[in-house]
């Protein structure tokens, strides 16, 4: 496969996650801010910290207001990270690599960036940000049943797969880290109920607050909601998760190609490194001091795989 077409898939899809993943960070910053009743501008402006966004938005803005942190999230052409900007950029990407999509995939696409482009046509109130969000993920669910559902398990699909939870990983640690670093008040409010009702919120942004009420039932504390979160290898979402279907994707790679690579040493290390923690040992070393390193060593995975794969040649 061309670099190009391999570089439009991956991108393609890390665009369709990044989007949803938006929405989600938004939505985690929304239904915490509910819970606090003071401080909310410093709360809007670790969401957009934690989306990356911040440096870009304060050129903009001169506070960090809910209503237009949330505007610059997800419809904002100047924001590049956009909901909005991915989704289109997503379409774009779809389009120079057509002829390797089924036409259901295609469809999807294309109708996601349509649906969106309308409904954002115009700032999102506080009472209409729910149903927002909502549209958001049932439309990128939309993408990946087709993806699952009409395309062959070949190449185009692993470079698909590959950006999907490079990008999936990356989110997840950046909304337990904004949770746990920044939005707690201080460190007397850990094991509060305020401290409880802060991790539900950001169990339900990824979708997993039922899995792990079936899991842990009585045990929402910081310590075994973040092991779920970051070493749980059935939680779609987990860290864990996403980085051994990473493996998993490099290794199909490596075995049609005939070539291992740089990221295939640095994914499998990353992913002895994971399997081998304790979330104690998480802990003892800083939740945000992980999740940093963690976030800096995917971001480097990625930078490999696009080298390894010439996605610019």
């Amino acid at each position: 496969m061309l670099g190009k077409t391999a570089g439009g898939l991956y991108w393609m899809f890390r665009n369709l996650e990044r989007a949803e993943n938006t929405a989600r960070l938004i939505e985690a910053g929304f239904r915490i801010a509910l819970t606090r009743s003071q401080g909310k501008s410093n709360e809007w402006k670790s969401v957009a910290t934690t989306a990356g966004a911040a440096q870009n938005f304060s050129r903009k803005y001169d506070g960090f207001e809910a209503a237009d942190v949330i505007d610059f999230l997800l419809r904002d052409s100047d924001n590049p990270s956009s909901v909005l900007s991915v989704v289109k950029s997503a379409r774009d990407n779809a389009r120079t690599v057509r002829t390797a999509l089924t036409t259901e995939v295609w469809t999807a696409v294309n109708d996601n960036w349509m649906s969106l482009k309308d409904l954002l046509a115009e700032p999102i109130v506080d009472t209409e940000l729910p149903a927002m969000i909502d549209t958001i993920r049932q439309q990128s669910a939309l993408v990946r049943g087709a993806l699952h559902g009409t395309m062959l398990r070949n190449d185009i699909y692993d470079f698909a797969r590959l950006g999907t939870f490079i990008e999936r990983a990356d989110n997840t640690a950046r909304i337990i880290d904004v949770k746990y670093y920044t939005l707690l008040p201080s460190s007397s409010f850990v094991g509060s109920s305020l401290d409880n009702v802060q991790w539900e919120t950001i169990l339900r942004s990824v979708s997993a607050h039922r899995a792990f009420r079936w899991l842990d039932e009585d045990d929402m504390t910081a310590s075994s909601v973040a092991k779920f979160l970051i070493l749980d290898s059935r939680l779609p979402r987990s860290l864990l998760f996403s980085l051994q279907q990473t493996c998993e994707n490099l290794g199909y790679l490596e075995r049609e190609y005939g070539v291992r690579h740089k990221s295939h040493d640095h994914a499998d290390q990353m992913l002895q490194n994971l399997r081998g923690r304790e979330i104690s040992s998480i802990f003892e070393e800083g939740l945000h001091q992980f999740i940093t390193g963690f976030i800096r060593d995917n971001n480097a995975l990625g930078r490999l795989i696009e080298q390894d794969y010439q996605f610019t040649g």
